[in-house]
């Protein structure tokens, strides 16, 4: 069970325990937030919490692991990686 040990009236009366799941690196976080969810998952010490599910956290933010990674979540990287082919073959029909 988190304990709650904050100032009173200073803080949202709807924050609760959330699992954040970083889909890039599989860590999971559990801390508190007010994020709205939809889904719940299972803690280590078996409690069901709400969970929430980001791309980015600091278990696989480059600044943080040293490491470079390319997270393509809709098809931006293709995109790009495109234009700049075309882009490079007007330059050099020129």
């Amino acid at each position: 069970m988190v304990q709650l040990i904050m100032k009173t009236d200073i803080h949202p009366a709807n924050q609760r325990p959330v699992i954040f799941h970083d889909i890039t690196s599989d860590e999971k976080y559990l801390i508190l937030s007010t994020v709205e969810t939809e889904s719940t998952d299972k803690w280590t010490d078996g409690t069901e919490y709400p969970l929430y599910k980001v791309e980015i956290s600091s278990a696989s933010h480059p600044f943080y692991t040293g490491k470079e990674t390319i997270i393509d979540s809709a098809g931006r990287v293709d995109k790009f990686r495109a234009r700049m082919e075309k882009a490079a073959a007007a330059k050099n029909s020129k």
